[in-house]
Formats: C-alpha cells, sequence, structure tokens
C-alpha cells in the first residue's frame, strides 16, 4: 500500500509523542480495492486535548472536538484524527449523545457501520481486520458489523449509505443486511432532507445505480412516498417488459453519471400511476405523464432540499422527456434556445436511457433512430455557430435603442423578436440585417 506523505508524518508525530495512530475506514477500503482515496482519516488512542497539543504548531479545525475529532492541516490539505471511541443513546436516530473514549482499537472499529469501512492499517503493523471487511471486499458483499438492525436503528442514514457504497463499488448487499434495511426503513423520515438528498445523489451516481435502485424501491418509498405506486404498476404495453418502477431503475443503469440525468431517469415516469388509461384492446396509455412528472419532481426535489438549479433542471428535463423530437435545422435551434447546449444534450442522453430501458420493438429502434439524428442535427448547428441565445445576436440592447426602441421593456422584447427571426432563418445573425429589423419591430411594437 503506498502511503502519502503527509499521512506517514502525521502517524509518526502521533507515535512520537507515545500514542498509536491508524488509518482506518474508506481509505483502507479504497486501497485494498486498488483505488486513489479521496481523504485519508486516521485514528489514535491520543485523546483530543493530546491531538491539541502535539499539533499545536499547525493550523487545527476543531468543529468535531467534542466527538473526539481535531483536523489538522498537513500538505495543503486537512487530515481528520479521531480519538477511539464508542457510542451510545442515538436518540434522534443519527448522532450519539453519548460518546466514551476507549484505549483500544478493536472497541472503535466495532462502532463503524459495514465491515468494509472497519478496517485500520499501518505502515509497519499491517492491516487490522477483526470484523471480516477484506474477505466481504472479495466476496463484494456489503455487510453490516455486528447486529445490522442495531446499526440502522443507531444512525438511519447508514441505510443510504450501504445502498450508495453497493452502487458505487458495485457489490451486492448481504441478505441479513438488507433484510435489516427493509425492516428499518420508516427511521429514514427522521433523517434530515439535506442528507437524505446527498446520499441518494452519490448512490444515482454509482456505476452499479440501476441494479441497486432495482432491488431495493421499498426502502426508498419512506424517503420518496411517490414511487410506492410505481412499483408493480404494469404498463399493458408490448414496447415495455418492466413495471414503471423497474423501467425507471433500468433507465438510470443506461443513464451517463451526470447528476442531473441520473435523477431525471430515476424519476422520469413518476407520472404514470395518476394518468394510466387502458384502450379497447386493453393497451395502457400515459397521457399527461410528463407534466405530471415534472410537478411531482419539483415536489420531491424541494422536499428533499436540492439546489434550485438542479430542481429547474430535472423538472426540465421530465417534462421533455417524452416530447416529440424536431426534425429540422430551425426546430433544433428552438429547443437549444429553451433548453441550452448542456441541457439539450442532457435530454438526449435522457432519452436514449429511456429508449434503451424499453422492450426491443420496432417502434423503439425506430424512435432510437431518429434520436440519432435529431443529435446529429444538434451537433451540425452547434459546429456552424449556431445563434440560439441572446448574447449570441450580432446586436444588443444599446444597438437596438439607436435603432429606435424605446429604453425598457421595449428592448427586451425586440431584442427576442429578433432571436426568433435568426432562429426560424428569417433574418441573418448580421449586424446591418438585424438594425434593419430591430428598427422595423421598434416602430411595429
Amino acid at each position: 500500500m503506498k502511503w502519502p506523505r503527509e499521512v506517514l508524518t502525521l502517524l509518526n508525530e502521533l507515535e512520537q509523542a507515545g500514542f498509536e495512530a491508524w488509518a482506518v475506514g474508506g481509505c483502507v477500503r479504497d486501497r485494498l480495492l486498488g483505488r486513489t482515496p479521496a481523504d485519508w482519516d486516521l485514528c489514535t488512542n491520543a485523546r483530543p486535548e493530546d491531538l491539541r497539543r502535539i499539533f499545536a504548531g499547525r493550523p487545527l479545525v476543531l468543529t468535531g472536538v467534542k466527538h473526539g475529532t481535531v483536523g489538522v492541516a498537513a500538505g495543503g490539505g486537512v487530515y481528520e484524527i479521531t480519538t477511539y471511541r464508542t457510542e451510545k443513546d442515538y436518540r434522534d436516530r443519527r448522532h450519539p449523545s453519548q460518546v466514551h473514549f476507549v484505549d483500544r482499537l478493536e472497541e472503535d472499529l466495532a462502532r463503524r457501520d459495514f465491515t468494509v469501512n472497519a478496517m485500520a492499517c499501518h505502515p509497519r503493523r499491517g492491516l487490522r481486520d477483526p470484523f471480516g471487511g477484506r474477505a466481504d471486499l472479495r466476496g463484494q458483499q456489503i455487510r453490516c458489523v455486528g447486529d445490522a438492525k442495531t446499526r440502522f436503528s443507531e444512525d438511519a442514514l447508514r441505510i443510504l449509505r450501504g445502498l450508495r457504497l453497493a452502487a458505487q463499488l458495485d457489490f451486492s448487499i448481504e441478505d441479513e443486511t438488507l433484510a435489516a434495511m427493509t425492516a428499518c426503513r420508516s427511521l429514514l423520515t427522521r433523517i434530515s432532507a439535506e442528507r437524505l438528498y446527498g446520499e441518494l445523489t452519490r448512490l444515482l451516481c454509482g456505476p452499479a445505480a440501476g441494479r441497486v435502485l432495482a432491488g431495493c424501491g421499498d426502502i426508498l418509498v419512506p424517503v420518496i412516498p411517490e414511487l410506492a405506486p410505481c412499483i408493480g404498476l404494469e404498463q399493458h404495453s408490448i414496447h415495455h417488459d418492466r413495471d414503471v418502477y423497474g423501467h425507471m431503475a433500468a433507465a438510470v443503469a443506461f443513464a451517463p453519471a451526470d447528476p442531473n440525468v441520473r435523477w431525471a431517469a430515476f424519476l422520469h415516469d413518476v407520472g404514470k400511476p395518476g394518468c394510466l388509461s387502458l384502450d379497447a384492446e386493453g393497451a395502457g396509455h400515459f397521457y399527461g405523464h410528463n407534466e405530471r412528472g415534472a410537478q411531482l419532481v419539483q415536489k420531491i426535489l424541494t422536499r428533499l432540499h436540492a439546489p434550485k438549479s438542479r430542481i429547474a433542471r430535472v423538472s426540465q428535463l421530465v417534462r421533455m422527456h417524452d416530447m416529440a423530437l424536431p426534425a429540422t435545422p430551425q426546430g433544433v435551434r428552438r429547443w437549444l434556445r429553451r433548453l441550452d447546449e448542456t441541457g439539450l444534450m442532457q435530454l438526449a442522453a435522457l432519452r436514449r436511457a429511456d429508449l434503451t430501458a424499453h422492450a426491443c420493438t420496432p417502434w423503439v429502434k425506430q424512435r432510437l433512430a431518429q434520436l440519432d439524428a435529431f443529435v446529429e442535427t444538434a451537433r451540425a448547428q452547434l459546429a456552424a455557430g449556431a445563434c440560439y441565445r441572446l448574447d449570441m445576436l450580432a446586436v444588443n440592447g444599446r444597438d437596438v435603442i439607436e435603432a429606435g426602441a424605446v429604453p425598457g421593456p421595449e428592448v427586451g422584447r425586440v431584442l427576442n423578436a429578433l432571436l426568433d427571426s435568426v432562429i426560424d432563418g428569417e433574418v441573418p445573425n448580421e449586424r446591418d440585417a438585424l438594425l434593419q429589423r430591430a428598427a422595423y419591430l421598434a416602430h411595429l411594437l
């Protein structure tokens, strides 16, 4: 295992002061998997007051000192060093109300969530793995340390963290752990919205998110109750070979790991349960599910305290995910104006994921071919420098005022009308032609 120089320095300073110290948790797991850890956490039998004394010459972060954690600046980063501890009385199902400092590493490891996170390592003393984390890494499974229900009752967010780890590592979830996740899922309602949103986003962006989501719909219902009617809802269509929830989970598997696209894929058909109708032949239809889905997405993500920009983009993608694609350069430019380049490519990615998660029928193949043509046209328009935003016009507000527009709201109306004319191919995006058109519009408006 290759050790960062800063980590070795911190371990050495602790040991020279008469204490023991280990790298612990996710960094050990990641290095055993051959991955580069995002950060390195250390644990020690030194008490917080000892840590403050030993590292007094360095900048310290003391926000976690009450629970035994001191952040120590080293090499341009901050490394968290935590005193060995046990925890009791998780009254809010998240944070312990009692923390007791202990002297033995094994006691500290016993309080941790999953075996793959309950390992410690030292550059000379090697690996300390009392709960079989390395074997679970080899077996590619997520398993709780000790009794699974106890672990989730202590901190319910561990339920989502376990699903997230399974999605990120492409691991399975051990049977007892999965059963406890299901039994304890109602405890998730006691977790803050921000924490839930963060774990769900990381889960959704994991390489194996589609597979994990497909098997845990019931677990997620307390967090997103709108999923409940999607689970088991048959679509009554030759173009679908999964229920609504299974289809949405499969779409996630086929979507790029862009948080906006993954959230949109996961929720793109959440409006279907309220829109199902059967025709005379028994075929299912979901008229209006786009708009209904967009409304539900806005509600769900607002409740989870997602950033406003994500709420706006994901609801927009869901609203447009099943609309008829424009086939002409003019139509593509209009969609570019509505979505911008990034949004248009996100919509195309969502559309492809959605279609790929359908049954493979001639109709689906035709829709995929139409999507290919749409993307090709969009890329050609972008490569040609097509104008689709106000700031891409060859004139600005001052120019249209000089052309006769009255300062104020009329300037915006003229500029938007000019952009419409350029997008529709009625006027070239050239200064003289636009000024002439602006003078006409100013007189008209």
